[in-house]
């Protein structure tokens, strides 16, 4: 049984699969708006487990969930269109190579305001492209 909630392993795996299918095929559909709130979504939702680990002591899933919001904020960094983003691409990779740093601090030194910092900061960014998405829908 799964201690989490109370249901078989197998059945846990089952839902985990679906999800990532259903994520997937979300990913490879989305426009290029919709694929940023997508990664920021991952991103918080990486950091906010990472916390949880933490809390808990699970090493190895504390590491892994930081390595994925590190991978997202950098893949969010390596993305931005520097040309014609202007002033506001610069203040994002700057703010993204900060958000980095702050992982890597929360990792290294396995504390949790960076961590908790790092959340505060996607959720606002994440929040930011909601009137972008609705005037592109």
């Amino acid at each position: 049984m799964n201690k989490c909630n109370g249901l078989p392993k197998s059945l846990g795996r089952m839902s985990y699969r679906a999800h990532n299918t259903y994520f997937e095929t979300e990913i490879l559909t989305a426009d290029p708006v919709r694929l940023v709130q997508l990664l920021y979504r991952g991103a918080i939702e990486a950091v906010a487990a990472s916390r949880r680990h933490l809390d808990t002591g699970a090493i190895r899933e504390r590491v892994r969930q930081i390595n994925k919001a590190l991978g997202i904020v950098h893949e969010l960094l390596e993305t931005l269109d520097r040309e014609r983003g202007g002033e506001i691409a610069r203040n994002l990779a700057g703010l993204y190579a900060y958000m980095s740093t702050r992982l890597i601090d929360a990792n290294t030194q396995q504390i949790d305001a960076p961590l908790a910092e790092v959340e505060t900061l996607l959720t606002t960014l994440a929040d930011a492209w909601t009137p972008v998405i609705e005037a592109a829908a």
